[in-house]
């Protein structure tokens, strides 16, 4: 496993349910998360297909069905673009989970949140409430 992989996947296991959203062709996070105990749904807006014991759904998250997320603790998402951090955010809020996301290079976070220095150079963020935001 890389090392930004494995980072994501040592942070990501202390909880026991992960909706990865635009899980596209990479899901060695979520097979490796689920090869760990974690109960993990990936998605895509384009029909993928991801080894077992991950569950796939295919759902836009600009327009939800939520309960494709309910019940997940975290709402996870690598390399989100910042026109998709406010509304995977959004649905977390709804569904009462946890938002984390790293982002592509150079791509500016969007919504307020709190960064975390993971190994291997990846960074995690959390996002959180912010002035003016419910």
């Amino acid at each position: 496993m890389a090392a930004p992989v494995t980072a994501l996947v040592t942070r990501l296991s202390d909880v026991d349910s992960v909706v990865e959203v635009g899980v596209g062709n990479r899901h060695d996070v979520a097979v490796d998360l689920a090869e760990r105990g974690v109960d993990v749904t990936a998605t895509d807006i384009r029909e993928r297909s991801v080894p077992d014991p991950v569950a796939f759904v295919s759902d836009d998250v600009t327009e939800p069905t939520l309960s494709v997320y309910e019940g997940a603790d975290v709402l996870f998402a690598r390399n989100l673009p910042p026109e998709l951090q406010r509304p995977v955010r959004d649905v977390a809020r709804r569904v009462g989970a946890a938002c984390w996301f790293t982002t592509l290079g150079g791509d500016p976070v969007v919504v307020p949140a709190e960064a975390e220095q993971l190994p291997g150079g990846v960074v995690l963020y959390r996002a959180v409430d912010g002035p003016g935001q419910r």
